[in-house]
């Protein structure tokens, strides 16, 4: 018998909705396993330096539904807040970033529903990442229910720039000196310097490997 398409509007539990959110993480985390060793199979080389996964908690989900406006409900937090489940992936370079985000794209049974590109056009703050929100159908005993990720992908330098940020901000709860805001900025230029020399670098000695 074919399994029958299930909405979010037949989820009413708070457990069965996490479920599906930690589902849909182990989903996206195979599936991106799964490229990086046929990357490496094929081309012997791993783009992807190390991949982390998490689920907002429930105070941080509604932290977010209150911000925006919206009332605390469960039908709310499936419809608004597109970051419950998360996934970054940390890569070597920056041209591993568009790589890899080509290969999720190609994926059959993933949607890409929103991509939001920080490298080429950071944040005011010096941000950059690249973010996709995908959709993924998790498979049940009597229903496919798709479910929504948002992957976050980074070099190594923009992960350190950015988790030292969000402790820093934390510590002033959003209203950070001008002088904080303003160093900050500067490490994320000399963090973008630092990268386009790395992947310079990464250049040059491939082009050394291929003449020799």
């Amino acid at each position: 018998m074919q399994n029958a398409i299930k909405s979010y509007e037949d989820v009413d539990s708070w457990k069965t909705v996490m479920f599906l959110y930690t589902s849909a993480l182990k989903e996206v985390g195979t599936k991106l396993e799964i490229l990086n060793d046929e990357f490496q199979h094929v081309h012997q080389y791993n783009p992807i330096e190390h991949i982390k996964t998490r689920v907002k908690s429930a105070e941080s989900i509604v932290k977010k539904l209150k911000k925006h406006g919206y009332e605390t409900s469960i039908e709310n937090m499936i419809k608004y807040v597109n970051d419950i489940a998360g996934v970054r992936v940390i890569c070597s370079f920056t041209s591993d970033i568009y790589r890899l985000a080509e290969m999720i794209g190609n994926q059959s049974d993933l949607k890409v529903l929103a991509i939001k590109d920080y490298i080429k056009n950071p944040k005011k703050s010096g941000y950059k990442s690249y973010h996709m929100l995908v959709s993924v159908p998790i498979f049940l005993s009597d229903s496919v229910v798709d479910t929504k990720v948002e992957i976050q992908i980074r070099t190594i330098a923009m992960d350190f720039w950015a988790s030292l940020e969000h402790k820093i901000y934390y510590k002033f709860e959003g209203n950070a000196p001008e002088y904080i805001s303003q160093d900050l900025q500067e490490c994320a230029e000399m963090v973008s310097s630092l990268d386009d020399k790395m992947l310079s670098l990464n250049e040059a000695i491939q082009a050394c490997l291929e003449e020799a």
